[in-house]
C-alpha cells in the first residue's frame, strides 16, 4: 500500500517527537512512555492532523544501551508505543513506521527489535539517524525474509559537509542502499537543518529509482536561558523542504525542532504533488584537458622501486637549505620527499605550505603529512582542499606523536579523527571532488611492535579504507626482517621500508631510548664509540643502512629514509651507494 502511494505521490511525514514534546511540557522526553500515554498520543494526533501521512513509533531511542536495562523492558515500551500510535491513528488513513534508531548494542539487538515490531504487525520501518549501514543490515536481511512485503526505509545523519561521522559521502551511502534489494527507500535525518540538506542534495546525482527521504532539522539548536532551543521557523522551513522535490526527495518531513506547525506549512506547499521524484538530467564533467602529471602515482601502481626520504620542516623561517635538499634528492634519483608534520609534538612550519613551496621550485613530488593530532575533521578537510589547489595529490595519514608531557597542561591534542578515518574521508573527496585526478593517500606501520601480525591487520584496514602504500617506522631488528618476509608477495599496495641512518653514539643512544616505535639492537650501537669524528660516525652509519637495506629489499617495494637533522647529503651518498652496488 505505501508503494503504491509513494509511486503517485510525495510522501509527508511528521515531525520531531523528542523536541516537541521537551517544547509543550517544559521537560525531556521520558525514557518509558508506559508513563505518558496521553501525551505521547495526543502529539501523534497533532501531527496527523497537520497532514502527516506517515507517523513514526516514539522507539527511537528503545534500545538496552540507552535505557540501561534488560531487553524485556525494551519490549514493553515497544509494545505500548506501537499501540499509542495505533490509537492515535485508529479511523485515519495514514501510515505506521516502526522507529528504530542508532544506538542498540549491536546487530543481534536490532534483529530482536525487529521481531517485536513484527509480531505486533508492524511492516513498514525506518532506520533513523545512522552512520553507516554496517550493524544494521543483519536486521535488514531479517525482515524481509520473515516479511518480503515489508517496506524499509534508511535514514542516515550528516554533517554540513556531506559526510556521516562515519566518514561516509552522501552519495557513496546512497548508492550503498540503492544496490541492496532490501531497502525500499534511503536518504537523510537530522544532524543538519534545510538549507545545509538542500545544498547537498542539489549535488547528488538521481541514479535510482528508489525514493529518496529529507527529513532535516528545523536549524541548528541554542542555548536559551539555559535550555537548548530550536528557532521558531515553520515558514522558512516550509519553503525550503518543499523544493526537496527537485531534487528527487519523494518521503519528505522533519527532524529535531520540528513542530506541527513546520508540517501543516509543508502540507500546504506540496498539495496537489502527485510524483515522488523529478528525473534530473545531471550533465558530464567536461573533462580535464590538462590532468596534472603525477609521476609518483605510475609508480605506486607499476613495478618501479621507490625511493622516498623524509625531510623535517624548519622551526623558524629559513628554508633555503630545505628547498636545496629537495633539489639533490630529485638529482639522486629520489622519487618523493616526504615532510613531517610537527614530528615529536613540537611546533614547525605547516608540512602542506612546505611542500607547496618545494613543490613549487623544484618540481619533485611532495608527500606532507597529514596528522590528526592537532586539527579536527573541518581543519584537515580545508588542508587537502589547500594543498589539492597547490597541485599536491599525495598524502601520508598519520596520527601523530603525542604532545610532549612538560606542554600537555597549555597545549592539547585534538584527535577528532584517527588515520584511519581521516584516509576514509580523503577518499570520499576523490569520489566526490577529485574523480578525474584523484589524491593517493598512504600510512604508517610500526613493525617493530610485538604483535606484528596485529599491525599487519591495521595495515589492511587502512588499505580498505583508500590507502594505497605504507610507510614503516625504521628497521633495525632481525625479528622485523623476519616478518617481512612472511608477508604475501602478491599485493595491491606498496610497502616502504624505514631507513634511519644513524650519524654518531649519542644519536644511537637518544633514537633507542627516546624514540617511541625504534628500537636498535646492541650489535649496532657497539658499532660507535662516543669518541668518532663526525666522519667516523657517518661511515658507520652508512655502512648499518646499507646492511640494513640489502636484507630488507627482498620484502618490499621501496625505501623510506629519515634524513638525520635533514643532512641530504648524506641520504645522497647513502642512496648511490646503493644504486651502484646493484649495479655490479
Amino acid at each position: 500500500m505505501i508503494r503504491e502511494y509513494i509511486e503517485e505521490h510525495i510522501l509527508l511525514t511528521d515531525g520531531a517527537m523528542g523536541t516537541y514534546y521537551h517544547k509543550i511540557c517544559k521537560a525531556p522526553l521520558p525514557f518509558s512512555e508506559l508513563d505518558e500515554t496521553d501525551i505521547i498520543s495526543e502529539i501523534h494526533k497533532q501531527y496527523i492532523e497537520s497532514g502527516a501521512k506517515l507517523i513514526r513509533t516514539n522507539t527511537f531511542n528503545a534500545n538496552t544501551t540507552t535505557l540501561e536495562c534488560e531487553f524485556d523492558t525494551v519490549k514493553r515500551l515497544v509494545t505500548s508505543a506501537w499501540n499509542n500510535a495505533k490509537k492515535a491513528a485508529e479511523g485515519k488513513d495514514v501510515f505506521i513506521a516502526c522507529s528504530i534508531g542508532p544506538n542498540a548494542a549491536d546487530s543481534e539487538e536490532y534483529i530482536k527489535l525487529a521481531d517485536v515490531f513484527l509480531g505486533l504487525g508492524g511492516n513498514i520501518f525506518i532506520f533513523e539517524t545512522f552512520d553507516s549501514l554496517e550493524k544494521i543490515l543483519p536486521a535488514i536481511e531479517h525482515i524481509k525474509q520473515c516479511d518480503p512485503s515489508s517496506y524499509i526505509i534508511t535514514q542516515f545523519a550528516l554533517n554540513d559537509i556531506g559526510m556521516t561521522s562515519a566518514f561516509i559521502s552522501a552519495t557513496r551511502i546512497l548508492h550503498q542502499c540503492a544496490v541492496n534489494k532490501n531497502i525500499d527507500a534511503a536518504g537523510f535525518n537530522c544532524g543538519i537543518g534545510p538549507k545545509h540538506m538542500e545544498n547537498i542534495l542539489s549535488n547528488i546525482p538521481i541514479w535510482s529509482l528508489k525514493p529518496l527521504t529529507a527529513l532535516p532539522n528545523a536549524g541548528y539548536p541554542e542555548l536559551i536561558n539555559g535550555k537548548v532551543e530550536y528557532v521558531m521557523n515553520p515558514v522558512y522551513y516550509a519553503d525550503i523542504v518543499s523544493g526537496f522535490k527537485n531534487f528527487g526527495a519523494g518521503i519528505i518531513g522533519g527532524c529535531c525542532g520540528t513542530t506541527p506547525e513546520h508540517i501543516k506549512l509543508l502540507k500546504e506547499n506540496i498539495d496537489g504533488e502527485t510524483i515522488y521524484a523529478v528525473q534530473l538530467d545531471m550533465e558530464k564533467p567536461e573533462e580535464s584537458s590538462s590532468l596534472l602529471k603525477n609521476d609518483f602515482h605510475k609508480k605506486i601502481d607499476g613495478d618501479d622501486f621507490l625511493y622516498a626520504v623524509e625531510l623535517d620542516p624548519p622551526f623558524k623561517t629559513n628554508v633555503d637549505r630545505l628547498v636545496s635538499g629537495a633539489k639533490t634528492l630529485k638529482e639522486a634519483g629520489v622519487d618523493i620527499v616526504t615532510i613531517a608534520d610537527s614530528p615529536m609534538g613540537k611546533p614547525r612550519a605547516d608540512s602542506v605550505i612546505i611542500s607547496s613551496k618545494i613543490k613549487r621550485e623544484t618540481g619533485m613530488e611532495v608527500l606532507p603529512h597529514l596528522c590528526c593530532r592537532d586539527r579536527n575533521a573541518i581543519a584537515l578537510r580545508s588542508s587537502v582542499l589547500g594543498a589539492y589547489i597547490e597541485n599536491i595529490r599525495n598524502f601520508l595519514v598519520v596520527t601523530g606523536d603525542p604532545v610532549p608531557g612538560e606542554e600537555r597542561g597549555v597545549v592539547k591534542s585534538v584527535f577528532n579523527m584517527q588515520s584511519y578515518s581521516l584516509i576514509s574521508m580523503i577518499n570520499e573527496m576523490n569520489t566526490e571532488l577529485f574523480p578525474e585526478e584523484p589524491v593517493y593517500c598512504g600510512g604508517a606501520v610500526n613493525f617493530n611492535v610485538k604483535n606484528k601480525q596485529s599491525e599487519y591487520s591495521r595495515l589492511l584496514k587502512k588499505h580498505e579504507q583508500g590507502a594505497k602504500f605504507f610507510l614503516t617506522q625504521p628497521i633495525f631488528e632481525d625479528e622485523t626482517v623476519e616478518f617481512l618476509s612472511t608477508l604475501p608477495k602478491e599485493r595491491d599496495f606498496k610497502i616502504l621500508g624505514g631507513i634511519m641512518p644513524l650519524v654518531n653514539y649519542k644519536n644511537a643512544l637518544f633514537i633507542n631510548n627516546e624514540m617511541a616505535g625504534i628500537n636498535i639492537p646492541d650489535k649496532y650501537i657497539d658499532r660507535f664509540s662516543p669518541d668518532m669524528s663526525r666522519e667516523e660516525g657517518q661511515a658507520v652509519g652508512m655502512e648499518i643502512a646499507l646492511d640494513i637495506a640489502k636484507r630488507i629489499r627482498p620484502y618490499v617495494d621501496g625505501f623510506y629514509f629519515i634524513a638525520p637533522f635533514n643532512r641530504y647529503e648524506y641520504i645522497t651518498d647513502i642512496i648511490n651507494a646503493i644504486k651502484n652496488e646493484r649495479q655490479m
